[in-house]
């Protein structure tokens, strides 16, 4: 059940009460009350991350332990996710395009989205019995052949749909306008201090090649999302998934839009894998992709150009990491330069830059 009620917004952390806990039970179960919340953990990086247990009568129904995301309390990473409203289009994916994935999800409580804030609440994993994954975690092979089977099906689900840009203008819309002026207006800076903080985990020969990302970034931009768009989740790193019993599920949906279905297996393979396990397995991963659309009836790729295109949709997950420690304070230190590493392995393996049609 997801929430159109103005007043569940958190705009301050003191707003987290049990008066507010209330008004997200009632939706669930009218007759239920709160007797207590308590704030377990708070974590800040892209957004505010809070896990609390709330304590009712009514767990039959709802959850008493809680995960919800509200803007960064961090000035730098609220000053870089605020302006294109990041927050705002997960909340909007929840509402409008959740219920029709054929992918996991996390259970949603509550959700609401206005001028000065939105909030997202949602049932803790542990809840459930299932693990949250790791920002910088290595996958296995088998894994790995999991998390792809479900890209293809969600990407199958939404192949070549136009009309899911005209019914849904904010999946490419201002946010997404708002991310490509900051990121072309900071790309060069924010690559020369990213490389810089990353040292010798990016090959020196590698530093022209992403310097040349950052200065032609509009129109590689353009260059990768040429071709047939679906729905795409744009962030596949292991921390933005969860394990269940029977497989991965998927978290933070903030940079969801429309796109090439090739860049969301780019970046999990970059970031996910280390170098020798994606080497090992990364063709028949392709191949695996390329038969589960075909199943579903696309078969307008053949495996030379979804390799192509897979090659040139590395440098997104290899700038995406670099920038993100160049910034700071979005991802712990550690994860983000194992997924630097990796990611720049990719790059290198297969000369990625080459790979873009920049004509």
């Amino acid at each position: 059940m997801v929430s159109t009620r103005p007043d569940i917004v958190l705009a301050k952390p003191e707003h987290l009460s049990r008066q507010w806990a209330q008004r997200i039970v009632d939706q669930h179960v009218s007759a239920a009350r709160v007797a207590d919340v308590c704030v377990d953990s708070v974590n800040v990086g892209t957004s505010t991350r809070w896990r609390i247990t709330v304590q009712h009568d009514a767990q039959a129904e709802v959850p008493s332990r809680w995960f919800i995301k509200t803007p960064s309390l961090a000035w730098r990473s609220r000053l870089i996710t605020a302006l294109p409203r990041l927050l705002h289009k997960e909340v909007s994916f929840y509402k409008a395009l959740a219920p029709s994935l054929p992918v996991r999800l996390p259970k949603i409580l509550a959700a609401q989205t206005r001028w000065g804030g939105s909030t997202l609440v949602m049932a803790d994993l542990a809840e459930f019995g299932h693990r949250a994954g790791q920002s910088g975690e290595a996958l296995t092979a088998e894994q790995a052949v999991q998390v792809v089977d479900n890209l293809a099906r969600f990407h199958g689900r939404f192949w070549g749909n136009a009309h899911l840009l005209r019914e849904h203008r904010w999946l490419n819309g201002f946010s997404q306008q708002i991310e490509h002026q900051m990121g072309t207006v900071l790309a060069v800076p924010l690559m020369k201090r990213g490389l810089r903080r990353a040292g010798g985990l990016v090959p020196t020969r590698l530093h022209g090649t992403a310097l040349n990302y950052a200065r032609n970034r509009r129109r590689i931009t353009q260059s990768l999302s040429s071709g047939t768009k679906t729905l795409i989740h744009h962030d596949c790193h292991p921390g933005n998934l969860f394990w269940t019993s029977s497989g991965p599920g998927f978290l933070d949906w903030q940079l969801v839009r429309a796109g090439e279905g090739i860049g969301d297996l780019a970046y999990f393979m970059a970031t996910a894998l280390t170098p020798e396990v994606r080497r090992a397995h990364e063709r028949s991963l392709l191949q695996r992709y390329l038969g589960a659309l075909s199943e579903q009836g696309i078969d307008q790729l053949d495996e030379s150009g979804l390799l192509r295109r897979y090659r040139a949709h590395l440098l997104y997950p290899f700038e995406a990491m670099v920038v993100t420690l160049a910034i700071g304070g979005l991802m712990d230190a550690e994860p983000n330069l194992e997924m630097i590493r990796r990611a720049s392995a990719a790059v290198d393996d297969h000369d990625s830059y080459a790979a873009l049609d920049l004509r």
